[in-house]
Parts: structure tokens; sequence; C-alpha cells
């Protein structure tokens, strides 16, 4: 007779336990992945349009309209979350359609500005777009994981945002483009040392001060590509 006290058997029982206690529902029994959209998710679904506009802009050869897409992109990933929030409709896909949207808001568009744009050398373009993506990927992952910190009522994010990065991009374009003393070279360095902290244990605050400030940012950025495009402005 087998007792129950061996440790093996009972590792085995609780493996069997958790398989059949996490088992999802049988795909034909749940409903079809666009009925369980919400109002939300399609403006998250609107924001991805904007960011594939964007990098269709920076293929092209557009970086200053890619940028003012882009914005519209940032807008509704900002907006998703206020419908979900006003109206009680996120879904239960929600999350991952959100964390799905920033990969291209933020780090594909982000990759391919400075492939486009500021890079120096294809191999610096492969390590930093690498560092971009990848980096940030594990970023949103751990996000949806594990959530916020919250301290004292106040929320913080783990580590740097793919926001952040994303504005450090940015950023450099509009560095290399008006200051002589800055290049690729240097632009790269930033991100590569950048990109790390997105993984770390920083505390980045949610506040409504913080998004603020990164919509003032954009408005900034929307205002120099208008001025390169109308020749106010020469880059």
């Amino acid at each position: 007779m087998v007792r129950m006290t061996d440790k093996s058997v009972v590792a085995r029982t609780v493996r069997s336990i958790e398989r059949i206690g996490l088992q999802r529902p049988s795909p034909s029994s749940r409903q079809h992945i666009l009925l369980r959209l919400s109002l939300a998710d399609c403006c998250s679904l609107i924001g991805l349009l904007f960011a594939w506009a964007a990098t269709v802009l920076l293929l092209s050869g557009e970086p200053n309209w890619a940028i003012i897409v882009l914005t519209g992109g940032f807008a509704f990933d900002k907006f998703d979350g206020y419908v979900a929030r006003r109206y009680e409709c996120q879904s239960d896909v929600g999350p991952e359609i959100d964390a799905f949207l920033d990969v291209f808001v933020y780090l594909v568009t982000g990759a391919v500005l400075f492939q486009t744009v500021i890079s120096p050398h294809p191999v610096v373009s492969v390590v930093v777009g690498f560092l971009i993506i990848a980096v940030g990927g594990l970023r949103l992952l751990r996000f949806t994981d594990e959530g916020f910190v919250v301290e004292d009522g106040t929320s913080y994010y783990r580590g740097l945002t793919v926001v952040h990065t994303s504005v450090l991009v940015v950023g450099n374009y509009f560095l290399v483009a008006f200051v002589d003393s800055w290049n690729g070279w240097l632009a790269a360095g930033s991100i590569v040392v950048i990109c790390p902290f997105m993984l770390s244990n920083y505390h980045s605050k949610k506040t409504v001060k913080s998004q603020s400030i990164v919509a003032a940012l954009g408005l900034v950025a929307v205002c120099l590509c208008v001025a390169i495009e109308s020749g106010v402005l020469s880059a």
C-alpha cells in the first residue's frame, strides 16, 4: 500500500488537482472573440490603427508625420482606460489587448523610428531594436502578471514604463535633428542604458500629473514636427 506521506505521490496528486481546477472551458463553449470585445477594447484597436499608420509612414520616409499620427495611438491608449472605468465595460481580454496595443504603439514604432532615422549602423539597429522590443515586451508581461505596487494609497509601476522608452526614442530624434553634437551613437547609448530599467524595481508613480506631462510632451513633439514640415524649422 502506498502511503500518502510519500512526497512524490502527494506532489502528483496536487498537480492533478491543479490541472483539473485550472482547466479552461472548451473553445466551443465560449463566445467568439469579437463578441467578447468591449467598447474600451474597440478604442484600443483604434489606437493600434494609429500605430500601424505611423509605422507605414516611418517606412515611407515620413518621420514627422509618423510622430504626429503616433500621438493619436497614445491618446487612444489612455482613452480606453477611461472608457473602461467610466462605463464599467472592461472585458475578460481587456488587459491582454491593452498590452498587445502597447507593443505596437510604444515598442515597434520606437524600434522602427530608431532604425529608419537615428541609427548610425545596421548592427546598431539590430541591437537597439531588439532591446526595445524584447525588454519592453517582458516589462509588459511582468505588469500583466504582477500589476501595480501600492504604497500608502499611491499606485506605482515596477520599473520604467514602455512610455518612458518611447519618449526617449522620440526625444533622441529631435536631439539628432537640432543638436549638432548629438548623433546616432549617443542616441543608441542612451537607449541601451535605459532599457534594462524597464525590468528594475524602480517605482514610477501612476498619477494624473505624470500622464499630463507625457501628454504635454506629445503636443510639443507635434508642434516641432509641424514646424519642420512647414519649413519654420530646419532639421
